[in-house]
């Protein structure tokens, strides 16, 4: 059985239809990529699971369990955890203070210390830094601390909006680099990422959002190497 199963989700902004008749699904332990132009619907679908938004038709299951009605702390609390596009950090708190707000559930207020320390061992640097401002830090470091907040929430399903979104280049694989090893720690990702190239080098499976809808779906290698996908999304 999968984690996650997203079965014909349609999700609207008012009369606007964001996405229509959407399936996917995440196996555990899998890292999934959801790709597309922009406007494609990623963000929306990353918002309806997380409980932000709420599909008009279909079911989205985790577990087992029906999550699409639920309000997004209950989604936070079974452990579907989401990195959102711009961090959404609270600027004019230290580090410390940022990362102990990941923390706020009381099944995982219990287990703070032991995984501030965790999370301090993965990302050195946020420990070296734990009473700096968060907005005074690089772009790159404001990322690592959006992703050190997602995992004091202790995540079974941790997704990425947009992680590398505005970093150079070298910040961008440091952030793919980190995916893989808290992939490896057993955590399944679902990554959205608007560079192609990059997520599906990464996944193990992508869907491919056009206009609202899945397009295509298959193992990563596949995709990478489909006449369609390489002619819109990597210019070949």
């Amino acid at each position: 059985m999968a984690l996650l199963t997203i079965e014909k989700i349609s999700v609207f902004y008012g009369e606007m239809c964001a996405l229509r008749d959407v399936s996917a699904s995440v196996e555990e332990g899998e890292i999934v990529s959801i790709v597309g132009a922009n406007g494609a619907g990623k963000s929306t679908l990353i918002n309806t699971i997380s409980g932000i938004l709420k599909p008009k038709t279909g079911s989205i299951s985790f577990a087992g369990e029906e999550i699409s009605r639920l309000e997004a702390h209950q989604v936070v609390e079974r452990g579907v955890i989401q990195v959102p596009e711009g961090r959404r950090l609270f600027p004019n708190m230290s580090v410390e203070e940022n990362l102990l707000l990941g923390s706020y559930a009381p099944a995982t207020r219990k287990n703070r210390a032991a995984n501030l320390d965790k999370v301090f061992d993965l990302l050195p640097r946020l420990a070296e830094r734990k009473k700096q401002i968060a907005r005074t830090m690089s772009g790159g470091e404001q990322q690592m601390l959006a992703i050190g907040r997602a995992l004091m929430s202790e995540p079974k399903l941790l997704m990425f909006d947009e992680p590398s979104l505005g970093l150079a280049p070298k910040l961008v694989t440091q952030v793919l680099e980190l995916i893989q090893s808290i992939a490896a720690q057993g955590v399944t990702v679902l990554l959205v990422e608007q560079n192609v190239q990059n997520a599906l080098e990464l996944c193990h499976r992508g869907y491919v959002l056009e206009n609202g809808t899945v397009g295509l779906t298959g193992p990563a290698s596949e995709l990478l190497n489909n006449p369609h996908i390489k002619k819109a999304y990597l210019g070949l």
